[in-house]
């Protein structure tokens, strides 16, 4: 089979018009499908707003697009939702949507007018949201009251990171999430599916693998029979001890996932705690798709989007028991850019905790552990390793990326898994990753974002997938 979609937000409908847009993906790239999502977009005064493209907490601003936006290939801007919302829906929540400005009547009908066109085209046609980031449009606008954060054993939660869910285990995110998806639905029936992105703990940082002990986790997993005093000794204990190991080297064997395991079985409570993280994820991603179901009849699809094998253990992303809730799909995400982010900001924090940690080899053993890549070099001294400039090849190995998506379909068992790859770095590095994912998810392909999509680089899309012109 060949399933290939391609991610376009709605700024390049904007820009560029939503004809053009699909002749491009179409014919060049042979897209199947496509996803936008429900906002539209203006360029803002500097420092008004935020930056496009997203500067992920800081280490992102080396990123430029491939596309400009109003002759741009790096700007500031600000959004408005496509759509009035139901203010009915969102009665007495604690969140409320984004309100309609002149953007919204000025340009809002563009999205409606994307999802019409590629239907006639016979394009399968997403939204994406925000699963856990009210208002839920898009990850850097919004985000979660104090009450309503993930956080670690000892009670706090630390700020600056990339993602900024809310708790999944907060009964106030999960009913505006649900009131979102009830609200797209009748906003723009004609949609096939509506995806969820980060509908779990994502573990960006080393500190953020540790949630979730919020005052909403607690009381979630206590009614769930677990001793919640116990699982924050152990937990806290569990931290000191991987930042330990790493500091002696020991995270970059073969053996590295044994010893987690080993020290698990000391600190049960640790293991009540991947469980119950699991649990409430789960919990979170059956209620938002019951609330679609109820409110589309079924027609619309939930699909969840999440951090690959063995992040997903840690951001609790059981792809088995999601499976199991009868999802179309599941994607799983290949943001290869991220990588070598996340390995710099967990030897910071680890290196905080264990000062005494071998910053030469940190980053090596953290790539390592997390399996990014086997080939020699890709990571090493923990000061060398930074978020790859827009010309530099991702530090991702092709049996690593491919042994994520493979791992992911085996747990999801007959749920297709498809795989998210970023068009974001230069046109070879593209295009040998683009051609691994597809291989890996037997044909079954998201590529985010069109943003990063040259032409040159969507004719790549197309050559690897055999359907371009």
């Amino acid at each position: 089979m060949r399933d290939v979609g391609i991610t376009i937000l709605p700024e390049f409908f904007q820009n560029e018009g939503v004809e053009a847009v699909l002749d491009n993906v179409v014919a060049r790239a042979g897209a199947t499908a496509i996803a936008t999502s429900p906002y539209v977009m203006e360029p803002s005064p500097e420092g008004q707003g935020s930056r496009e493209p997203p500067a992920d907490a800081g280490a992102g601003k080396v990123r430029l697009l491939d596309r400009p936006l109003w002759g741009r290939r790096e700007l500031w801007v600000r959004t408005a939702p496509s759509y009035a919302p139901d203010d009915r829906l969102y009665a007495g929540l604690r969140y409320q949507p984004a309100a309609p400005t002149a953007l919204t009547e000025r340009e809002g009908g563009v999205v409606a007018a994307a999802i019409r066109a590629a239907r006639q085209r016979g394009l399968q046609t997403q939204l994406q949201v925000q699963a856990a980031i009210p208002p839920g449009y898009r990850v850097q606008f919004g985000g979660p009251v104090e009450e309503d954060r993930p956080a670690l054993p000892d009670g706090q939660s630390p700020g600056g990171r990339v993602d900024n869910n809310g708790s999944l285990a907060s009964p106030h995110v999960l009913a505006y999430t649900q009131a979102l998806l009830r609200d797209l639905a009748r906003a723009y029936p004609e949609v096939d599916a509506i995806r969820i992105d980060w509908p779990e703990y994502p573990p960006y940082s080393f500190d953020s693998v540790f949630f979730d002990f919020s005052g909403h986790a607690a009381t979630a997993m206590t009614a769930m029979g677990f001793d919640v005093e116990r699982m924050r000794r152990d937990v806290a204990a569990l931290r000191i001890r991987l930042a330990r190991h790493a500091a002696e080297g020991r995270l970059g064997g073969g053996d590295a996932w044994s010893l987690l395991v080993r020290d698990m079985a000391d600190l049960p409570g640790s293991l009540d705690w991947l469980n119950a993280k699991a649990r409430i994820v789960t919990q979170f991603i059956a209620s938002c798709q019951e609330a679609l179901r109820e409110e589309s009849g079924g027609r619309i699809a939930l699909m969840p989007q999440a951090f690959p094998h063995p992040f997903a253990l840690l951001s609790g992303f059981d792809y088995a028991a999601v499976a199991r809730l009868g999802v179309p799909a599941i994607g799983s995400k290949l943001y290869t850019m991220h990588w070598p982010m996340m390995v710099r900001v967990h030897g910071e924090e680890i290196a905080a905790l264990a000062q005494d940690a071998d910053r030469n080899r940190l980053g090596a053993d953290i790539g390592s552990f997390f399996d990014l890549s086997e080939r020699p070099g890709d990571y090493g001294a923990l000061d060398g390793v930074n978020y790859p400039e827009p010309d530099e090849r991702h530090p991702a190995g092709a049996k690593s990326q491919a042994r994520k998506i493979r791992t992911a379909q085996a747990q999801a068992g007959d749920v297709p898994v498809y795989a998210f790859a970023h068009g974001y770095g230069p046109l070879d590095d593209m295009r040998e990753r683009c051609a691994i994912a597809f291989e890996a998810a037997r044909g079954r392909i998201w590529m985010n974002r069109y943003a990063y999509l040259s032409d040159a680089k969507l004719d790549a899309i197309g050559s690897v997938t055999g359907a371009g012109r």
